[in-house]
């Protein structure tokens, strides 16, 4: 059921809730050098932040020439938990926003429900958004397409139009401009403001300006 003009707040994750971007990308960094493809971490950033991982390695394959085992990032794992749990972060000013904002909220991701799990739980606010988190794995595509937030909005019962995502990559902001929902783009990450602005989209530059850009976009 529509729950009529009742507003939902979507976040994404990393990058968003989590600050994992740049610890993420370091590791990604070393795990192409070592598959034979040398990248800056200002390339990786261009090509992957924001998608799929099915993006990822479609990308991978086509540039070594060669399909990688279904098992191939089992010898990699370690070092994404390893970094994550050393050094991940709230993104500055998320925890008091999320204390001030009254609307209902998820988190819908290009990430694995079992990577959200770890990055969310690390960071305390699992319990928050425990049953109300979604991810690419549950569509069929991945940002930038609008199936993950259309999946999320129907799933709890929210209109798309009565939707507001909180997004900092170019395939968030795409996926939500798709999906017809209203969109802030947080520019004070990796990701720079000229990559995800777009004509109606609201950029907000630190977490603690998020309630009042929700209140300019919904009223309440």
């Amino acid at each position: 059921m529509v729950r009529g003009k009742q507003n939902l707040v979507i976040f994404d994750c990393d990058g968003v809730l989590v600050d994992s971007e740049v610890i993420s990308v370091k590791v990604d960094q070393l795990v192409l050098e070592d598959l034979g493809w040398s990248l800056s971490l200002e390339e990786i950033i261009e090509r992957f932040v924001g998608r799929s991982h099915a993006h990822f390695l479609e990308v991978v394959e086509e540039h070594i020439g060669r399909t990688l085992p279904d098992d191939w990032e089992d010898s990699y794992q370690h070092l994404y938990r390893q970094a994550l749990a050393r050094d991940l972060r709230l993104v500055d000013g998320i925890a008091d926003a999320l204390e001030t904002i009254k609307l209902p909220m998820c988190v819908a991701s290009n990430g694995s429900h079992s990577k959200m799990e770890f990055t969310l739980k690390r960071a305390g606010l699992w319990s928050r958004f425990e049953g109300r988190i979604f991810s690419a794995t549950d569509v069929s595509q991945g940002k930038p397409a609008p199936d993950l937030f259309l999946h999320a909005a129907s799933a709890l019962g929210f209109d798309p139009h009565n939707c507001i995502v909180v997004e900092d990559s170019w395939a968030g902001v795409t996926a939500a401009i798709a999906a017809e929902m209203k969109v802030i783009a947080y520019t004070g990450g990796i990701t720079s403001q000229h990559q995800i602005q777009s004509e109606g989209v609201t950029s907000i530059d630190h977490m603690s300006k998020l309630p009042d850009a929700i209140i300019g976009l919904t009223g309440k």
